[in-house]
């Protein structure tokens, strides 16, 4: 066995030596018996020769010990073919398995040297990996080698799910770095644990970042917290912007359009720090001159185009109605804080304009929802009239619409009482004792303004 047959050497000679001394005591024995010419000569030459043999015999027995180790017990053809010691047996039927050692992979063709130290295999040989193979890792990996090797070969093919054990999923560029881009040492096969934190091999470069400082934007040293480990580089698109959440127009910016300063944690999510420009800019409304909060949230959704939603209700007039769809100009002309709620502050206009039934000439109140909802002019309620009960007394019900009594549409001043009061006779019969009676409308109203006798 190579660089381990000494003894083996030793013993194959021996055996050598005295095949060739048994050959010569032979033959030269065959000789003399040639020359015997009697039965006792011939007799006495046999029992010559079985004392020779048994002596040969008990000679090889002396020497001829199994270099093997005397407890190593087993038929020698089981490994040996008879014409040499040297020459083995193919296949040899020794069962390694028996040592409680099985031969797989590369072990199946060393020669048995390789292992035992000696030829001797009745002596222990240690069963784990170290004890045969030298610890190119430096110990940095443990010593149980079949953590990552195979008796096939040393070459590892599982990285990846090693380290996902041991709670590093190599995933995106990580995937495809060298193993020394990551464990740093003298010795490129030493893989000493550099830690699962991001920032255990990322310090330099969250130090050196300065588009934004991450050092002064006191930014997270937890790098996915902004990176995403599965992309191809430093790129990031789900920055964790939690205290001032990115939607709609805000979604797609620029971290520089708001950050101007490099520095991060300066920046302020009120409103107008960013968007003072556009709150002056705007004329309309003149946000200025109506006097708006600055706090565009209170009108303005983030969505793109500056969609506002201002909720009405939250003020002294909400909308109902008609006012729900009215642009905000038309009763905004000029001013949104102090415009007036009373109805005349907009429809003074529509009052004077009125002519079907002249508002002015009917002295109507100024109080539009007195005699109209919301939602429309038509059809009004007319429930009330301040100058004479029509509504109650011996009046309600006996008219059918304001012509009844008024008579010139233009002008509802103008009244009448006696085209429903038109006995003129039976009426002077009835006021024959007031001083200074007159059959005439203002008359009556004048002695009558409650209706009543």
């Amino acid at each position: 066995m190579v660089g381990q047959s000494s003894n083996f050497e030793r013993s194959s000679n021996f055996h050598i030596q005295f095949d060739l001394e048994y050959v010569r005591i032979v033959r030269m024995r065959s000789v003399q018996d040639m020359s015997l010419t009697n039965g006792a000569g011939v007799a006495a030459n046999g029992c010559a020769c079985l004392g020779l043999i048994l002596s040969l015999l008990f000679h090889f027995e002396a020497k001829a010990q199994s270099p093997h180790g005397d407890e190593f017990k087993m038929d020698c053809a089981r490994c040996h073919v008879p014409d040499n010691w040297t020459t083995m047996a193919d296949p040899m039927v020794f069962d390694h398995d028996s040592t409680g050692f099985s031969l797989i992979g590369q072990h199946v063709i060393l020669d048995c040297g390789s292992c035992h130290g000696s030829v001797r295999f009745d002596e222990a040989v240690p069963s784990d990996c170290f004890s045969c193979h030298i610890d190119v890792h430096a110990m940095s990996v443990g010593n149980d080698c079949v953590r990552c090797h195979t008796p096939n070969t040393w070459l590892v093919d599982d990285i990846p799910e090693l380290h996902e054990q041991n709670g590093f999923s190599l995933v995106g560029v990580h995937s495809n770095l060298s193993c020394v881009d990551c464990h740093t040492a003298d010795n490129t096969l030493a893989f000493a644990r550099v830690g699962n934190d991001c920032i255990n091999c990322h310090q330099s470069d969250f130090m050196a970042t300065r588009v934004p400082n991450h050092v002064e934007a006191g930014f997270s040293s937890n790098c996915i917290e902004c990176h995403d480990p599965m992309g191809s580089g430093w790129a990031t698109s789900f920055a964790s912007h939690d205290f001032f959440p990115l939607t709609h127009g805000h979604d797609n910016l620029e971290c520089t359009y708001c950050h101007t300063t490099g520095t991060f944690s300066d920046a302020s999510p009120v409103c107008s720090s960013c968007h003072m420009e556009d709150f002056t800019s705007t004329v309309s409304p003149n946000h200025s001159t109506a006097g708006f909060s600055t706090d565009c949230a209170s009108c303005h959704n983030t969505g793109p185009g500056w969609t506002a939603s201002f909720d009405h209700n939250s003020t002294a007039f909400p909308l109902h109605g008609a006012h729900m769809t009215t642009a905000c100009l038309e009763c905004h002309a000029s001013v949104f804080v102090g415009t007036p709620t009373a109805c005349n502050g907009c429809h003074m206009a529509d009052y004077n304009a009125t002519s079907s039934t002249n508002h002015v000439a009917a002295q109507f109140p100024t109080d539009c929802a007195a005699c109209h909802n919301e939602d429309s002019w038509t059809p009004a309620t007319f429930n009330f009239h301040p100058y004479f009960p029509i509504y109650s007394g011996r009046h309600d019900d006996v008219w059918n619409n304001c012509a009844t009594c008024h008579t010139n549409p233009n002008d509802y001043g103008v009244f009448t009482c006696t085209d429903c009061h038109n006995d003129q006779n039976d009426l002077a019969d009835e006021h024959d004792e007031v001083s200074g009676y007159s059959y005439n409308s203002n008359a009556c109203y004048s002695c009558h303004p409650d209706g009543n006798e």
